[in-house]
């Protein structure tokens, strides 16, 4: 359904929790050894807090390894990804702020899950 609030993923699933003109909060689980698709946004940021696992976080050309109570910005238009270390669920709060923060903001450069479009 178009108004719920819980979203499943290949790589597991998402909660927007709030959203209100100009900023979005979303609780983000991602299932053990699996990732989000290598990915950019043009019209958002994006800060990403660990609340429990063991995350591989890549914002450009820098990995960074992350756990619980640990925090990072990726600006707007960084090449990101968030990767699942761990054998039990990565669980991150998520806020997104910009002008749009729609799911289509979504530019992809590699995904495990095809869903990058045949050019």
């Amino acid at each position: 359904m178009e108004n719920e609030k819980l979203f499943e993923r290949p790589w597991g699933t998402y909660f927007n929790a709030l959203e209100e003109p100009g900023f979005k909060i979303k609780k983000i689980v991602v299932k053990p050894n699996s990732r989000l698709s290598l990915q950019s946004h043009v019209h958002r940021s994006e800060h990403w807090v660990v609340v429990k696992g063991e995350a591989l976080v890549t914002v450009a050309d820098k990995e960074v390894k992350m756990t619980a109570d640990q925090y990072i910005y990726i600006p707007q238009g960084s090449i990101h990804r968030l990767q699942n270390l761990g054998h039990e669920d990565l669980i991150l709060v998520e806020v997104q702020l910009g002008n749009y923060l729609g799911e289509d903001d979504i530019k992809r450069y590699q995904d495990d899950y095809n869903r990058i479009p045949s050019t």
